[in-house]
């Protein structure tokens, strides 16, 4: 488990689910220049960020070329990054295809696995959250393709020009891989992130379970001691989460 001493007077902040580029470059600016507005705002007393993925609605590195855009984004977090504060990248169902630039060019590691963090004596389990729990059976058939070696070397072998735009397609107008068909909240037994919490709990204690993917903001009591966290979205709700050193709650950028 890692661990991230907060000093005092300084926050850990969470975000996911922005989806940058979608439905268009153009209609997402807004959102991405608030976006970059809020980094630059939670600079001054940021001890760390947590960023859970789905920050682009498609991302595709190849060897020598990335997807087009995303300048004011990309060149914040290289701001924060060279001053210090650590990022910590977590790939969601849209962003697969990380493959070292977040780490070579911006000094962020890139996790595609759920992960452990102690920040000072909290527990936390984080993750974007997609695949997990005992449903999302679609999405699961779906991941085992698209990160199959062999299907991402025959992508690769298209030119970024065609692959680029079909993945943006796809990513836009396919519901299997936007994740938007299941946006109303279920009610807790049929949380299937919840669930997947409870079932963790059984073998381990951890005071945070934080996830992203689900689009809804949500805080739900697992046990009396433990919470489950979804961040919501940089679409509709414009929620994160902060962590002050004792207490993670829930916070929404004014409109």
């Amino acid at each position: 488990m890692k661990s991230i001493s907060i000093p005092k007077g300084k926050k850990v902040y969470f975000a996911s689910d922005n989806h940058l580029g979608a439905p268009t470059m153009e209609q997402s600016m807004p959102r991405e220049k608030k976006f970059v507005a809020w980094l630059d705002e939670i600079k001054e007393d940021a001890a760390a960020i947590f960023l859970l993925g789905d920050m682009f609605d498609f991302w595709m590195e190849y060897k020598t070329v990335i997807p087009k855009g995303f300048t004011r984004t990309l060149g914040k977090l290289a701001e924060l990054s060279d001053a210090g504060i650590p990022i910590f990248y977590f790939v969601g169902n849209h962003d697969l295809w990380m493959n070292g630039y977040f780490e070579e060019e911006l000094n962020i590691p890139v996790y595609h696995t759920t992960q452990q963090f102690k920040l000072n004596n909290t527990s936390f389990f984080i993750g974007h959250g997609d695949g997990l729990g005992p449903d999302d059976k679609g999405f699961k058939r779906m991941k085992k393709v698209f990160t199959n070696p062999f299907a991402k070397w025959l992508f690769r072998w298209l030119h970024p020009d065609i692959g680029v735009r079909l993945g943006q397609y796809l990513s836009v107008k396919n519901k299997l891989i936007s994740g938007d068909d299941d946006v109303k909240f279920l009610g807790e037994e049929k949380e299937w992130l919840v669930q997947y919490a409870k079932r963790k709990l059984e073998t381990q204690h951890y005071d945070y379970f934080v996830f992203g993917h689900r689009h809804l903001p949500l805080e739900i009591d697992l046990n009396g001691k433990s919470t489950y966290v979804n961040l919501g979205d940089w679409i509709s709700y414009y929620t994160y989460g902060v962590f002050d050193g004792t207490k993670l709650s829930l916070e929404k950028l004014p409109k």
